[in-house]
């Protein structure tokens, strides 16, 4: 009986220890940190020499792609430091459940732990999309993608997050990703994002 009961608190501790500590590997850091994490991440399960690039597919029908780099998000500039990640971004793809928002969260928060998850959370929504501007431009025009696509730009405490879906006609997405980035990386984002 004795040893049950301290196997059970070592497992209670391990678990809350576990569900307790943020992220390990976050934008800001260098390539090797955000690679051993990405190895080390049971979420994650890299193969052979993936590195900063995690893909897996149970199907043709789904698939999910983990991948952090050095660019910030949206149009691609010369990185600052060739040796910090900027930006890491999570993309499923799902023909027969679909993605929606509340799934690309709850991936955020298996994948990052609670930390991140509550800062996504909490973070200030700063643009979200389409506007019925576009939407209108986008018929006029016949530009189904640009009318279909739906976001938001969060600015949280710690990190910047781009969250899209792209759903069909009929409402149900197949698509979404969510990116975690630099906070310095924000405005730069958002101008493009207004842009299109």
């Amino acid at each position: 009986m004795y040893r049950f009961k301290l196997w059970a608190g070592l497992s209670l501790g391990i678990l809350l220890t576990l569900a307790a500590n943020p992220a390990k590997a976050l934008p800001g850091q260098t390539t090797d940190k955000v690679i051993a994490w990405i190895n080390a991440n049971p979420t994650l399960r890299p193969g052979a020499g993936d590195g900063l690039l995690v893909r897996r597919s149970n199907t043709a029908a789904q698939r999910f792609n983990f991948e952090a780099s050095v660019l910030p998000p949206g149009r691609i500039t010369f990185p600052k430091d060739k040796g910090e990640i900027r930006t890491e971004r999570l993309h499923l793809f799902d023909m027969i459940n679909g993605v929606t928002s509340d799934r690309l969260k709850e991936s955020l928060r298996v994948i990052y732990g609670l930390d991140i998850y509550q800062d996504f959370e909490r973070a200030r929504v700063a643009y979200t999309y389409p506007s019925a501007e576009t939407v209108d431009q986008a018929r006029r025009q016949r530009l189904p993608l640009l009318e279909a696509r739906q976001g938001e730009l969060r600015l949280g405490d710690r990190y910047a997050y781009w969250m899209e879906v792209v759903p069909t006609r009929n409402g149900k997405a197949f698509n979404g990703q969510v990116t975690v980035f630099l906070k310095e990386d924000f405005n730069k984002l958002q101008t493009e994002l207004l842009g299109r």
